[in-house]
């Protein structure tokens, strides 16, 4: 019996061990990153070589810090036209780093933009001196857009050319936008409005180009007269002035 214990207790530590390693590196998006990035998104112009951003760590830590670009199926496998250097650096407290994300050649779509991620990890250093502690490699990811040399418009000025309806999909109303444009738009609000009711929207899913994008309409009673109010994220990560535009009803 004591030998069948102390291997049960052997195999409970070696189980605790494997967890608490696996913890030091998960990724925890609810949590708060200590380092900061200079924008919210990135935009990569066609016709331009690279882009940068840089990479602040404002607190009093030193981190390792891993950079990359993926797809939106967030893989490890899927190549991806775009080089982020450096890739590993250290970073120390009240410093900075600039991170360069050189094109390469790639046969991308010319008449719309691509959607890609920039991805930072951010890997806390190990005090020797505080004994047992629990580090967390966190991770903050950004939208990366790559915009041909072709577009020349403004994606502001082509918000106008959004389309609106209400249609029923599996006997519930939605809002249908349609996007005849090149460029994706990310909402930061859309409401339904007439002279009854108005009511903001919930979970507005960004809109890619040459598509459409539909969103629940519980709670609102479609009727005559209902126009959509909205506000997308400029390229700079502010917001647009609000945009009214009429709502078509499909049924």
């Amino acid at each position: 019996m004591p030998g069948i214990f102390q291997r049960h207790l052997r195999a409970r530590a070696a189980r605790t061990a494997c967890a608490l390693f696996i913890l030091q590196f998960i990724y925890l998006p609810a949590s708060e990153a200590a380092l900061t990035l200079s924008g919210t998104r990135i935009v990569f112009d066609g016709d331009k070589r690279n882009v940068s951003l840089t990479v602040s760590n404002p607190s009093d830590r030193v981190f390792a810090v891993q950079t990359w670009i993926n797809t939106d199926a967030d893989d490890q496998t899927t190549a991806v036209p775009f080089i982020a250097t450096p890739a590993l650096f250290r970073l120390n407290a009240g410093k900075e780093q600039q991170v360069q994300i050189n094109g390469l050649p790639n046969n991308l779509p010319r008449d719309r933009e691509s959607l890609f991620y920039f991805n930072t990890q951010e890997i806390p250093q190990v005090n020797t001196n505080t004994g047992n502690q629990l580090n967390f490699a966190l991770r903050t990811r950004i939208k990366f857009f790559y915009r041909p040399q072709e577009l020349k418009d403004n994606p502001i000025d082509r918000l106008k050319d959004l389309s609106w309806s209400i249609k029923k999909i599996d006997n519930q109303d939605h809002l249908i936008v349609t996007n005849p444009g090149p460029f994706h738009v990310s909402f930061i609000r859309i409401e339904v409005i007439d002279s009854r009711q108005t009511v903001a929207l919930d979970n507005t899913a960004m809109l890619s180009p040459l598509s459409s994008q539909h969103y629940d309409l519980r709670g609102i009673k479609p009727g005559q007269g209902l126009n959509v109010v909205f506000s997308a994220i400029t390229d700079y990560g502010g917001f647009t002035q609000p945009v009214t535009q009429p709502i078509s009803l499909g049924f």
